[in-house]
């Protein structure tokens, strides 16, 4: 796909995948992600799936340090329900990263390799999203703030007649330039920027 070039100079996020290993999908089981992965997932691209792509790859660096996180050994937590605002969206892309999953999950085989049930929604986090490693209990709180990387001022007139159909072609075509270009800002101008993504430890009492 014709994707904005920016898309490519976000950084991506590489695992471990056990599973992969196991049924020969891959040898090493490294398996790396990039926004336009998240981008291909979602159908589009916005400040919400950019901070949820920044929150759990940050998540991730926080409990893994130097080391490979391992797909499918972590837990998901979602503060909202799903049908609120925005948080299937984020869960969606926190489910391709981690591989966590709700009902609808991988099941397993056997004892092993179960994604079903790591993903749960309406849990008692302060915060948009929790993550747990399975192996240490080791947690993240991560939080977003989208308000940090405003938009253009000039969005608020394109908006109203892009929304209702009624842009005309260039004011369509400065609308999607302007909406990516915050997009571009959230992941690249501020990319390490802890105002947007806040992370703290989480003391992993069981949120449930």
């Amino acid at each position: 796909m014709d994707f904005p070039d920016f898309f490519y100079d976000v950084p991506v996020v590489s695992l471990r995948e056990p599973l992969a290993v196991f049924l020969g999908a891959s040898k090493s089981g490294v398996i790396t992600y990039n926004y336009a992965d998240a981008v291909k997932l979602a159908g589009h691209s916005c400040p919400t799936v950019a901070g949820a792509y920044l929150m759990v790859s940050k998540g991730l660096a926080y409990l893994y340090d130097d080391e490979l996180p391992e797909r499918g050994g972590i837990e998901v937590y979602m503060r909202g329900a799903p049908d609120e605002g925005t948080t299937g969206v984020i869960a969606a892309i926190a489910t391709l990263l981690t591989g966590a999953a709700a009902e609808t999950g991988f099941a397993g085989i056997g004892h092993r390799f179960a994604r079903r049930g790591l993903l749960q929604f309406n849990t008692a986090i302060d915060g948009l999203l929790a993550l747990r490693r399975r192996d240490t209990g080791r947690g993240v709180i991560l939080d977003l703030d989208t308000a940090t990387v405003p938009g253009n001022p000039e969005m608020r007139t394109l908006l109203p007649s892009a929304v209702s159909g009624q842009a005309s072609e260039n004011e369509q075509t400065r609308f999607a330039m302007l909406w990516q270009d915050r997009v571009a800002r959230m992941l690249i101008d501020h990319v390490d920027d802890p105002a947007l993504v806040r992370i703290r430890a989480w003391e992993t009492a069981d949120p449930t």
